[in-house]
């Protein structure tokens, strides 16, 4: 499976500017099965006071977009997130779109945001957890400060996730934790985990990059730095099982 991990350059563009900035790299990621994009990248995380005026429903202008993109390139893609609204709620919903252009999953994050963010203010948080069951695998969708909490990855796993997607909006200071979390859900869930962190300034606040595809033992496969780019990998998803049998860490659970 051929993954193109786009860390998105996120500034206070309007919302066109970001959608036609988003299509670009779409289309340069073009060749992969699998596209993941970023977190709240059509109007930036940070843009609080932009939330309730630029949500979303299912499939408004945003999923649209993005659904004609996955189809016209024939990729699975995992749209990064947007404010949703639904039933009077906003939430921060992950889109999930296959390579005909249908939605085929969401995820509506959990775990929200306080420190320094109004996000658990304003939002909803989501009680559902998704995994997806592809021809490509079983693939497990969360979202940036969800990576914190390991009972939702072993949640993801026991539904049989075997790659785990993280759409994010991680800012500066905070870089070493986002490095060492990617690779510990990997490793102690012996999945396979590729996450897109947005780049660039938001309200004032920096986004930290450093997006990357990590292998079931924790070893980084791609990565990238602070700047706009495109991370690709190719990985085989036979790995997992084969870690597994080998190391049985996640069969030797006793709690769960």
């Amino acid at each position: 499976m051929k993954i193109a991990s786009i860390q998105m350059k996120v500034g206070d563009e309007n919302k066109e500017q970001l959608l036609k900035r988003a299509e670009r790299l779409l289309d340069e990621a073009q060749g992969a099965d699998l596209v993941i994009l970023p977190e709240i990248w059509n109007i930036g995380y940070f843009a609080f006071d932009r939330y309730a005026e630029e949500a979303e429903a299912l499939g408004g202008e945003t999923t649209q977009r993005m659904s004609a993109k996955a189809k016209e390139h024939g990729y699975y893609l995992h749209a990064g997130s947007m404010v949703e609204r639904r039933d009077g709620q906003l939430y921060n919903t992950s889109l999930f779109i296959d390579p005909q252009g249908q939605l085929i999953a969401t995820y509506r994050k959990i775990h929200l945001y306080g420190y320094g963010s109004k996000e658990s203010q304003i939002l909803s948080r989501g009680n559902e957890v998704t995994v997806v069951e592809t021809p490509l695998g079983r693939i497990g969708l969360s979202t940036c400060y969800d990576l914190r909490f390991p009972e939702l990855f072993r949640a993801m796993l026991d539904r049989g996730a075997e790659l785990f997607l993280v759409t994010s909006g991680w800012p500066y200071p905070r870089l070493e934790h986002w490095m060492m979390l990617n690779r510990v859900r990997a490793i102690e869930n012996s999945a396979f985990l590729a996450s897109s962190n947005c780049v660039g300034s938001n309200r004032g606040a920096l986004f930290c990059g450093h997006s990357m595809i990590v292998d079931p033992w924790g070893v980084i496969l791609s990565s990238g730095g602070d700047e706009e780019s495109i991370l690709r990998a190719e990985i085989d998803m036979g790995k997992v099982a084969a870690v597994r049998k080998e190391y049985p860490a996640v069969s030797d659970r006793v709690l769960k």
